[in-house]
């Protein structure tokens, strides 16, 4: 099985609910994102995906979240922002039209020392 990995940044707001503590109230993150996927075959060039191709598809999943309020957004009107539903919601867009390989697992950071991941 191979694997290669992309990562990307972005920034947005966010206020969990019904969590008792300060993450409650509005406030904002430096997102770091990185995404895995994995496939057992190589192409004719002996790449298991373009690393280019891969970071496009996970600017475009950030840019619809990149400065923005994530509670006012699909699915997060009526999911919570969290960093776990965060990587779920990146893992399923980038997840589209991408026949093989698949999405191993997406991970994103609120801090430094803070992360979430996703595997489908």
């Amino acid at each position: 099985m191979f694997e290669i990995c992309v990562e990307h940044t972005f920034a947005a707001g966010h206020a969990l609910r019904n969590y008792h503590g300060k993450c409650e109230n509005v406030h904002g993150h430096n997102y770091r994102v990185q995404v895995g996927i994995e496939g057992a075959e190589l192409d004719e060039n002996g790449l298991l995906y373009d690393f280019a191709e891969l970071k496009k598809r996970l600017r475009a999943a950030s840019e619809y979240l990149d400065h923005q309020f994530l509670n006012e957004l699909k699915p997060f009107d009526e999911i919570n922002p969290s960093a776990e539903n965060i990587a779920r919601f990146i893992c399923e867009e980038i997840q589209k039209d991408l026949e093989a390989p698949s999405v191993s697992y997406v991970r994103v950071w609120e801090t430094d020392t803070s992360c979430a991941i996703y595997r489908p």
